[in-house]
């Protein structure tokens, strides 16, 4: 049993860590320089987190009430060992705008989708601390992952076409903005590229008269954000299944990044982020939220601070708490375009697609093997073609096949090659799965 751990002690005097020094997850700087940490990681996050409810039309102080309290409940459950903060996945996309727009569907069936979802990573989490994690990069080998990666992201590619559809001008200007920050800025403003285009998209479309303010006019400046009930629908909970690997791999991934750049080891706790995840995304689903991951922005934040107290990011997740409890500022994320909505997706959904073939290079995954090489291409067709499937009244769309055609079509082949005595060596080492950084 891992020992609870301990209140943050004061790293040396309070001030800013030194050179060659870091503040461990058990460490706090001063509570003022702690807020400010925190601040950082509220910024880090936003961007990204209020994109999802954007796109999907979930209400986006919903989403960052659960984002905050997500993020609490990792902290208590991992700890304060595991230093992270939850914010909306983008892998809950296409299954909720499925959900959403499907006959018979709508927002409480996509929330019930995200329940099934935060349950089944949970269950994952609970097997991983009893038995270790050895097991997922045997299910979920380099190969296998990148593939899932991928065609989650290439698979919105039509959502983000739509979207640019209806205001080409500002969805190229929001692109632009995209690119050129990654140059132009250093340090926290470079790494917040999506949000800086998204300020600059919206500003274009303020000029262009494509903002309504309305909405805004009429919120409250206090009170609870909406809630909405989850509704089981058996015939559209299939295409959620396929985001609980991604899930997978972006927690584990978060642990050994995070144990990378503190020289700890944090192996122990990998259950215990997978079951937080998953009972986080459980939680934001059963009142309207999305589901949440751990945020490679938020690595970044620490990576450049030195800064891995969780202290800091329990400021950042009661930060959350108190701005969900401001309707004005929810009604004011809601007023993002089609335009600004279609250029940041242009560029996030391509990232997701190409962080999966990241996954392959990183694990030299060969495709001069002939498994690799049809596994993987019949997944991405069948993705990004958002083939369908209907059986009975349960119908699976492209993700899932795709996901199904990754892992049965790896494991079956391997299995064949394996009982013909041909060479199966698939992968030139067996590493494990890399952090997707899909926010």
């Amino acid at each position: 049993m891992v020992p609870m751990a301990l209140p943050w002690t004061l790293h040396g005097d309070g001030g800013a860590p030194a050179p060659g020094s870091y503040v461990g997850p058990l460490e706090r700087l001063s509570w003022g320089r702690t807020a400010g940490v925190g601040a950082q990681h509220v910024i880090a996050m936003f961007g990204a987190t209020f994109l999802v409810p954007a796109i999907t039309g979930f209400p986006p102080s919903t989403t960052l009430l659960f984002s905050g309290l997500g993020t609490l409940l990792f902290l208590l459950i991992t700890r304060n060992r595991v230093p992270s903060y939850l914010g909306s996945s983008f892998a809950f996309i296409a299954p909720i705008s499925a959900a959403t727009a499907a006959p018979g569907g709508g927002m409480g069936a996509a929330l019930g989708g995200v329940i099934l979802s935060g349950a089944l990573l949970a269950a994952v989490g609970l097997l991983v601390q009893f038995v270790g994690a050895g097991w997922i990069s045997r299910i979920m080998p380099p190969l296998v992952t990148g593939a899932i990666v991928a065609l989650i992201g290439l698979n919105l590619a039509p959502a983000a076409k739509a979207n640019v559809d209806k205001s080409p001008v500002t969805a190229l200007v929001t692109i632009a903005a995209v690119l050129l920050s990654i140059v132009l800025f250093k340090g926290l403003l470079g790494r917040l590229s999506i949000l800086m285009g998204v300020a600059a998209g919206y500003v274009t479309a303020l000029i262009r008269g494509e903002v309504n303010f309305e909405a805004i006019e009429q919120a409250a400046w206090f009170g609870l954000p909406q809630f909405h009930r989850p509704e089981f629908v058996p015939s559209l909970m299939a295409a959620f299944v396929p985001v609980v690997f991604v899930l997978i791999a972006e927690n584990v991934g978060h642990v050994k990044s995070v144990s990378a750049m503190t020289g700890e080891n944090l192996d122990p706790y990998a259950g215990r982020a997978l079951m937080a995840d998953g009972l986080a995304t459980m939680l934001a689903g059963s009142a309207g939220g999305s589901g949440t991951t751990t945020y490679a922005e938020n690595i970044g934040v620490m990576a450049a601070s030195k800064v891995y107290s969780t202290a800091a990011y329990w400021m950042a997740g009661l930060a959350a708490v108190v701005l969900s409890l401001l309707p004005k500022f929810g009604a004011a994320i809601a007023t993002v375009p089609p335009g600004v909505l279609g250029g940041a997706g242009t560029v996030l959904y391509g990232m997701i697609g190409l962080l999966g073939v990241r996954i392959w290079v990183s694990n030299r995954v060969s495709f001069a093997h002939p498994i690799n090489l049809m596994v993987a291409a019949v997944a991405l067709v069948v993705g990004i073609g958002d083939y369908t499937w209907t059986i009975g009244s349960v119908s699976f769309g492209g993700i899932a096949l795709g996901t199904a055609a990754a892992l049965i079509g790896y494991h079956g082949l391997t299995a064949l090659a394996r009982l013909r005595g041909s060479d199966t060596m698939s992968e030139t080492e067996d590493h494990p799965v890399e952090h997707s950084e899909l926010g």
